[in-house]
């Protein structure tokens, strides 16, 4: 697993230069950097596994993918509505 970060005081083309020779090796990886940044990331986040905001998302992905430990809380707290009942069950326009 690679974990590749990006942001102001990160040498963007080394990092960029980086995920892509993990990608060429067929590791997994995961991004790290900024929201404001997510749009000039695009390519880079397609061939990551995750893509993580900050360290502590990198953290709790690391702690489920080896020991699979699920976070106790979820990250927006009492207000957590999982993804299948924001957004609907099933395509209504197949």
């Amino acid at each position: 697993i690679v974990v590749v970060r990006f942001g102001e005081k990160y040498r963007q083309w080394n990092a960029a230069f980086d995920a892509g020779y993990a990608a060429a090796l067929g590791k997994s990886i995961i991004t790290l950097h900024p929201p404001n940044i997510s749009h000039m990331l695009k390519e880079v986040n397609s061939n990551a596994s995750v893509v993580c905001e900050d360290a502590e998302q990198v953290v709790d992905t690391l702690a489920y993918v080896i020991r699979g430990e699920l976070p106790e809380k979820p990250r927006d707290g009492d207000d957590f509505i999982p993804i299948a009942d924001r957004l609907g069950k099933g395509n209504p326009n197949p």
